[in-house]
């Protein structure tokens, strides 16, 4: 009770200081709080500004602008003839990138900057952006969203066939299936090096999607039997992707709902990559319910996604996820130790946070049965 006394009396006296013009002009001036005032000024511009920097990100990637200057540096002209855009509009556009690090000024002419090659780099970040414009419309009444309880608008038409009971549409499940394809390498990384998967005999991935993790774990892993678990009509894509990718023979797909009945035994390791996250508690705790009794005992339960309140990483789980789960209309971003008390609630015996290289991408917890 004193300490919560005693920090409520600082954040007052705090935020008294802070809100006051005297102590701004003050702070502005006096050169050894200068810097810090700076810092923090920039950091609120940021924010007020973030939705024109994320338009400005979306405009490069739709005109495919960071794949142009990958092989330039060009000069404005051909640039703007190479993404359809006027010289003043192309010249406009290379300069707000410049400002954010997605292209640099050489000479006369562009190249890519350190961002926008790191971008390149990462294909699930530019899906992500590429279909943020149906969150970005969800968004553009907060309150709204949040006074219907989310859901109800763009986004959520890429996902509701999750939820809903049944086989799922071939067409319906395209358009997620695909985003989830591409973002999820980002966080099937952190999970393959958190954890030694090597250890097992057989992997299970319940609501594995089109196999990006499988995939991924079968050339670091040579030795592991897979199994897949998701939707008939989100199998059957992951089914073909194995078939191109020559690994049929040691792959086998399952299509059901794990919402609704038992998961193929057999397994002593499964893994939830970026799952858990899209639902409710309801029917989170149904799932891993099932997981349970799907393992055997000594089994383990592996789980990577993006998680709340992660040190260094908070805009990304109650921000960033906090309102793209809203809009999608199911799911929250959770807490490790919110994730750990659902494992012990659901029959597990021990639950053992995860070190991942990047916890903005995703934390890592395994359970044992």
């Amino acid at each position: 009770m004193i300490s919560s006394n005693i920090k409520k009396r600082w954040i007052g006296w705090r935020n008294g200081w802070l809100s006051s013009p005297r102590f701004q002009r003050f702070a502005v001036r006096f050169p050894l709080t200068r810097p810090v005032a700076r810092r923090r000024a920039r950091a609120l511009f940021d924010l007020v500004a973030g939705f024109t920097y994320s338009q400005i990100l979306a405009a490069c990637i739709e005109t495919r602008l960071l794949e142009v200057l990958a092989d330039g540096p060009h000069d404005v002209a051909t640039v703007a003839a190479r993404i359809d855009l006027p010289v003043a509009g192309a010249e406009r556009l290379l300069r707000a990138a410049a400002a954010l690090g997605l292209s640099e000024a050489v000479g006369s002419g562009w190249a890519l900057g350190s961002g926008g090659a790191a971008l390149r780099g990462n294909r699930g970040i530019a899906e992500m952006v590429a279909h943020h414009h149906l969150l970005y419309a969800d968004l553009a009444d907060p309150l709204g969203l949040l006074r219907r309880g989310g859901g109800g608008g763009a986004l959520s038409g890429l996902w509701h066939y999750a939820e809903a009971v049944g086989e799922g549409d071939a067409r319906a499940v395209a358009a997620y299936s695909a985003l989830m394809a591409a973002s999820q390498p980002m966080v099937a990384a952190q999970a393959i090096d958190a954890y030694p998967f090597h250890r097992h005999r057989r992997l299970l991935d319940v609501g594995g999607g089109e196999g990006a993790f499988l995939t991924a774990i079968a050339e670091r892993c040579p030795g592991l039997v897979l199994g897949l678990f998701d939707l008939p009509a989100v199998a059957e894509r992951a089914r073909t992707r194995f078939d191109s990718a020559g690994l049929a023979g040691r792959t086998t797909v399952f299509g059901g709902d794990f919402l609704q009945g038992p998961l193929p035994p057999g397994y002593d390791v499964i893994t939830l990559i970026r799952v858990l996250h899209d639902h409710d508690d309801a029917p989170a705790m149904t799932l891993l319910r099932h997981i349970h009794g799907a393992l055997p005992p000594g089994g383990r339960l592996v789980i990577a996604e993006p998680m709340a309140r992660t040190r260094g990483a908070e805009p990304a789980g109650d921000a960033y996820f906090g309102f793209y789960l809203l809009a999608m209309g199911s799911g929250r971003p959770r807490s490790a130790e919110e994730i750990a008390a659902m494992l012990r609630a659901a029959g597990f015996s021990d639950t053992r946070k995860l070190r991942t290289g990047m916890p903005l991408t995703a934390g890592a917890i395994v359970a044992t049965r």
